[in-house]
């Protein structure tokens, strides 16, 4: 059983689900991105166009009468820097304390946010207000959260990079950067402070500082990575200034393993340089990743132990789909193809350990949830949400069964000490897929994106029972287990069963 007190909700991002029917934002670097001839002629995206998606901009209350029918009592709603600010923030002046490139202080006032509020859309700030006061008088939980990729185009405009030294979008943050998403952050706190039961500051930065440049070194990740951690614990120390609500950072993981649990050490070593190096920073300020990294490449920096960064992080948002399966090579490691996110690679039915893959690529593995969890907890002690966990699968053929796996292995974490508050499911609806644009159908419910018209996956219906029962119930428990074929491995088992039985007879 759940705690009687656990949220059941949703996850989406603004530039992926807000656009389709009014007010496109034609502001961001994927915007511009999602639409160059070069992308789209070199399939790096689809072609879709993100203001042909579900519309919830404009079909909020629709999309939250669905959840509450569902059972829903929470949600995680991503906003657009782009849409609260479509001009440059840089004008407005604040004071930067550093320290050898270290960044240490971003002071703003109440002078400071006067002048933010000059520059706004007070249009696109009054209608963000109206999404979440939909919300809260279903008094459900909120969690906003700010930054989920897409960055303004006066931060990165992806036609001023350069194509041949760089084929990513080129949305790393900077020191410049970073002082701006300061600025946002404390806006966003003071304005909807009074509406967010939690803030995230950034879902999946390490998707981004790994992608957005293509220089894929350790040594470079983790150099990239520093400018998101100060960004977090900066904009921490802004937004609790004018907001009380808990603070912290939503985080893509992998279930980390060595091929064959054969080398424990390098799971350890990966575990660390992918995500406990970045988390150690902001709970005890430890950052000598980072000038191990500088040293090695002959740069300077500043202190390895920092209390500027410590303690900077009051919740953990877990984001999980599958595991992570690494050999050691020559150079370092890498992600054994035909298992966990690089199934794709080898089939995009069945891995190389019999388990089915979603439409992704990516091996069902509702296991790693617990592991992921035990692991943080274990490290961190800190409250956790689960606040991304779905997958691909448009005709539902596997989600009743990955739902039903997943939340079992969530329970167990629970039973076993995790300090686990919510479920948030990606997603409620299909959505704009980054750069799989609407072939990858992530929602429970189903979305025909020319008319908008919203249809029941079956799905659903099984998230509803669990809801309501606050636990799998009995009569869907043989849908929990962690390993599952694919149906078509189940057909051909089932039509050779058959053909046997017709011989024999």
């Amino acid at each position: 059983m759940f705690p009687k007190n656990f949220k059941f909700g949703f996850s989406e991002a603004g530039f992926q689900f807000e656009m389709g029917l009014s007010d496109v934002d034609k502001n961001t670097d994927w915007y511009r991105w999602s639409r160059d001839p070069e992308n789209i002629k070199n399939h790096i995206v689809s072609g879709d166009k993100p203001e042909e998606g579900a519309g919830y901009w404009d079909l909020y209350s629709k999309d939250h009468d669905l959840a509450e029918y569902i059972g829903m009592n929470a949600a995680r709603i991503g906003i657009e820097w782009s849409r609260i600010f479509p001009l440059s923030t840089e004008g407005v002046d604040v004071e930067v304390e550093e320290d050898n490139g270290d960044l240490l202080k971003v002071k703003i006032t109440e002078e400071t946010l006067n002048e933010l509020y000059k520059l706004c859309d007070k249009k696109a700030l009054n209608h963000y207000a109206s999404i979440f006061n939909d919300i809260k008088k279903r008094d459900w939980y909120l969690v906003i959260n700010l930054f989920h990729w897409s960055l303004p185009l006066w931060i990165n405009d992806p036609d001023k990079r350069d194509r041949d030294k760089d084929d990513a979008i080129g949305n790393c943050l900077s020191r410049d950067s970073a002082i701006e998403f300061v600025k946002y952050a404390a806006f966003v706190a003071y304005h909807f402070g009074s509406l967010a039961d939690r803030f995230a500051t950034m879902n999946e930065p390490n998707e981004v500082f790994k992608t957005c440049s293509q220089d894929k070194r350790a040594d470079s990740y983790h150099m990239r990575m520093k400018w998101f951690v100060e960004a977090h614990a900066r904009s921490y120390d802004a937004m609790k200034q004018f907001s009380d609500k808990q603070v912290g950072i939503i985080y893509a993981n992998g279930d980390v393993q060595s091929y064959k649990n054969l080398d424990d050490n390098l799971k350890h070593e990966v575990e660390f340089e992918q995500r406990y190096s970045f988390f150690d920073a902001l709970t005890n300020g430890n950052v000598q990743w980072y000038v191990d990294a500088c040293e090695r490449n002959n740069l300077s920096h500043g202190k390895s132990q920092r209390s500027d960064l410590a303690n900077r992080m009051d919740w953990i948002g877990v984001n999980y789909y599958s595991r992570n399966v690494v050999s050691r090579t020559e150079n370092g490691y890498e992600n054994v193809k035909g298992l966990g996110y690089d199934t794709g690679w080898i089939s995009y039915s069945e891995s190389l350990d019999g388990r089915a893959v979603s439409e992704t690529g990516w091996e069902i593995y509702p296991e790693g949830i617990y592991n992921i969890l035990m692991s943080y907890h274990n490290r961190y002690g800190l409250p956790m949400m689960i606040t991304e966990n779905g997958m691909a699968d448009d005709n539902d053929i596997y989600r009743p069964r990955y739902l039903v796996s997943h939340l079992k292995n969530l329970e167990r974490a629970i039973n076993d000490g995790a300090n686990v508050e919510g479920y948030f499911h990606w997603a409620l609806t299909d959505n704009y897929e980054w750069g799989s644009g609407f072939s990858k159908k992530f929602g429970l419910i189903k979305v025909d994106f020319r008319t908008k018209r919203r249809y029941l996956r079956p799905s659903a219906l099984v998230f509803k029972e669990i809801i309501k029962n606050l636990g799998i119930p009995k009569e869907m428990e043989w849908l929990g287990e962690d390993k599952f074929a694919p149906s078509s491995s189940n057909m051909g088992e089932v039509a050779q069963e058959n053909e046997e039985k017709t011989v024999s007879t």
